[in-house]
């Protein structure tokens, strides 16, 4: 049964991208810890990221390092931490987070947006892309 993560690859189901190619795709995270928390996924289905093959996880790094650099100039912040969970969704993904301390990092601070919200977050990360 294809993940939700594979449903937003094939365009089943909305959201606000932010970097595509055709291995990885980069999208605004609904409930967002800070505004511009994006999830980075391969476009493989694989549940546990440690279970990618060296290579597509290498591919994944460097793909998130591009879009966190994104993040990181279109939300000041003092770093952009990356957290990798894996739990809710069977599909390997990290997440990138605009945080100016290590407490911003906690997903109980996360708030479901608007669309209004994710759309002006994914505007200004791709244009800092």
């Amino acid at each position: 049964m294809p993940t939700l993560f594979t449903k937003i690859i094939s365009g089943e189901i909305p959201a606000h991208k932010i970097l595509e190619d055709n291995r990885y795709l980069a999208f605004l995270d609904l409930r967002p810890v800070n505004p511009g928390h994006t999830l980075v996924i391969p476009k493989q289905e694989i549940d546990y990221i440690f279970d990618m093959e060296d290579e597509l996880l290498k591919g994944l790094m460097v793909f998130a390092k591009k879009v966190a650099r994104a993040i990181g100039k279109a939300f000041p912040c003092k770093k952009v931490g990356i957290m990798v969970a894996g739990i809710e969704v069977p599909h390997a993904h990290v997440h990138l987070i605009p945080i100016n301390s290590v407490g911003d990092l906690s997903f109980a601070r996360a708030k479901t947006a608007t669309q209004e919200e994710l759309a002006a977050a994914a505007q200004k990360i791709r244009t800092n892309l």
